[in-house]
Formats: C-alpha cells, sequence, structure tokens
C-alpha cells in the first residue's frame, strides 16, 4: 500500500483497545435483551476475533447477532444445561441460547474427562451457533489436549457437481498443544470461503473472486450478491471439501440428534438468523493415548512443524498470532463506518458490562 493508500486507510478506521471492544460488545448485546453471562461470553468471542484481525469474526458479527435477537426464537438468558451422559461423554443442552456460554461452561467438564479417560467429547444441542471455532479449541489446547470441533450451519453450499444449496459453510477446527508456544490450530469453512466473508465483500461492493459462488442459475459470478441472493457458495476443493463438509453434516447432525444445514435453514424460516442446530468436539490426552513417552511425541510433532518452517512454509494460525501480538500492544483498527452502524444500535443510557 502507496503511502496516499495508508492515509486514506486510516482516515477510514478508528482504534479502538480490546477492552474497549469487549465493552461495546457487551453493550449492545446488554441492550438488545441479552444476559450478561450470555453477552460477556459472546463479546469475548468477538473480542477474539477483532483481536486476531479476523474481521468476518469481529464486531461485524453485531449486526448479525442483534438481527437474530430481533427476528428469531433465541432465548436471550437461557441457562445452558449440562447433562453427564457417560465417562467420557457430556452433553449440554443450550436451550435455544447462543452458543458460547454453553461451551465455556460444559468445556470444565469435557476437559476433566478427556484427562481420565484419554479421550472424551462434548456435544451442544439446540444452539445458535456464533461465529469461529478456534477460541473454542484454544481452551482446550491451553490445557493440552488435541481437540476437534465441527458443526453445520445454513445450507448455503452446492455439493461438488451441484447447482443448489444443501451443505451448510460447515467448518471444522483442530488444535494440537505446543508446551511453551502457540497451539497448532487450524480452522477453516468447507465452503470456499466464509460466508463473512462474501457478506463484507457485499457490503464493500467488491467482486469476489470466481470459485467462491454460483448464481440463481448456477452459473459462476463474481457477483457477492448474486451468490447470496439466489445463489449458492461452493465447497473448497471441489468433491473433496463437499465430501468432507458431508461427513461434518452427519458427525454434528444425526448423530448427535440434531439438525443438517437443510433443518436448519428450514427452521429458520426465511428470517435471516443465525444457524440454530448443535457442534460436536471431541478432545484427547496425549499422556493418556501415547505409550508413556510424552517428551519423545513432542519433540517428534516438533520436528514436522521445522520441516514446515524450515522451507519457508507458514504453519496454520501464524497470521493470526502476529496480528494478536500487534492487537495487544496497540489496539484494532475498525471500520469507521461500520463503528458508526454499531454505535447506532445503542440509545445512548448507560448498560453494564463488566469487563473481565
Amino acid at each position: 500500500m502507496n503511502q496516499s493508500g495508508k492515509n486514506q486507510y486510516m482516515a477510514d478506521t478508528i482504534r479502538l483497545t480490546l477492552d474497549e471492544v469487549f465493552g461495546l460488545s457487551v453493550r449492545v448485546l446488554r441492550e438488545h435483551g441479552m444476559s450478561m453471562a450470555h453477552a460477556q461470553a459472546v463479546a469475548r468471542v468477538i473480542t477474539a476475533g477483532e483481536r486476531d484481525e479476523c474481521y468476518s469474526h469481529g464486531i461485524y458479527r453485531l449486526l448479525i447477532t442483534t438481527h437474530t435477537l430481533r427476528s428469531s426464537g433465541i432465548s436471550r438468558d437461557a441457562l445452558p444445561v449440562i447433562r453427564d451422559r457417560t465417562p467420557a461423554v457430556v452433553g449440554v443442552d443450550a436451550q435455544f441460547a447462543y452458543s458460547p456460554l454453553s461451551f465455556e461452561m460444559g468445556s470444565k467438564v469435557l476437559i476433566e474427562k478427556a484427562r481420565k479417560t484419554g479421550i472424551a467429547a462434548m456435544v451442544i444441542n439446540n444452539c445458535y451457533h456464533f461465529s469461529a471455532l478456534w477460541p473454542e479449541i484454544e481452551v482446550l489446547t491451553a490445557s493440552g489436549l488435541a481437540a476437534i470441533a465441527m458443526n453445520p450451519s445454513h445450507a448455503g453450499v452446492a455439493p461438488a457437481g451441484g447447482t443448489q444449496a444443501v451443505l451448510g459453510t460447515n467448518p471444522i477446527a483442530f488444535g494440537w498443544p505446543r508446551p511453551g508456544k502457540d497451539p497448532y490450530v487450524f480452522d477453516f469453512a468447507t465452503s470456499a470461503v466464509a460466508r463473512g466473508e462474501i457478506e463484507l465483500h457485499s457490503r464493500a461492493g467488491r467482486s469476489i473472486p470466481h470459485g467462491w459462488g454460483i448464481d440463481a442459475r448456477g452459473q459462476p459470478t463474481n457477483h457477492a450478491d448474486a451468490v447470496l441472493n439466489g445463489g449458492a457458495m461452493l465447497a473448497f476443493g471441489g468433491h473433496k471439501g463437499s465430501a468432507l463438509s458431508t461427513m461434518i453434516e452427519l458427525l454434528a447432525g444425526p448423530l448427535i440428534g440434531d439438525l443438517t444445514s437443510l433443518d436448519s435453514l428450514k427452521y429458520d424460516d426465511g428470517r435471516g438468523a443465525s444457524p440454530c442446530h448443535g457442534e460436536i468436539i471431541i478432545a484427547m490426552d496425549p499422556l493418556i493415548l501415547g505409550q508413556g513417552h510424552y517428551a519423545e511425541d513432542d519433540a517428534r510433532a516438533e520436528r514436522l512443524f521445522d520441516e514446515f518452517l524450515g522451507q519457508g512454509a507458514r504453519l496454520p494460525s501464524q497470521r493470526r498470532y502476529a496480528a494478536r501480538k500487534r492487537s495487544l500492544s496497540d489496539g484494532v483498527q475498525v471500520s469507521r463506518t461500520l463503528h458508526e452502524e454499531i454505535m447506532g444500535m445503542l440509545s445512548g443510557s448507560e448498560i453494564e458490562t463488566q469487563v473481565p
């Protein structure tokens, strides 16, 4: 970016501290009727997204969240119900509220179970999914566990060779603990790109790359609105991404007694709210699953990562971790237009936020 472009960018943004991002998020959510416990849990995820420069998962999500609170049957205050199903399975009924609080409460039980059994699963049912999976994965890697998480969404992705939306964006995330280092974490939608990225392109009036989606006639398009309005997104990697997405539909849908992306879209009934479905998280303890030589196993994993880095390859999440370091030091740059739109949601009255 040249100096002129940089100056224009700076003029179009404002700087916020992470505490300000959190406080603004809680204030907006509280003003739209969300309980303090839920508002703080959701705001922590929003702040993490903004901190790591994952803008489609940052304060932009407040627009989607408040629309969902206004237009759907989502609960604003239901407390998750935790059920100890087996020594290796914990179930959490979100009671049709957003999922972050369910994860925060249930993950404590999941970690205990994984440390006792070696591998354990948490099933979250009846939740409105919220944003990225990597903040959840990092909770588990911080406890020394490897982990996988996945969930369906609204049907918006055409299967390989098809022309109509059947699958969701269906994210999957994986994390590997690295003592003393940032964990190895990937989190990606099985669509070519997260839906939020296409929405941001639409808001900015920018074209999208070919390969992201098709229009209502099933033809490739670089118009974001054509994908969002009657068209469909595409899976990454053709038939491979389509198959992986189908696996996620089955494991995080029928397997756990919850909705597929087609079911979620039908349940939404045109309201345009956040997807309502389930989520499955699997945690694994290397200390139990290994053969008792953790130091050697850890060194073996590190040699694998060193081979990547030694030839100039980037590990997943390295960009996020670099952004995190900047944000913790300098705060974040937020679109002035988006900030004004969010501030317009507030009445001006003081709402308790309680920055943790």
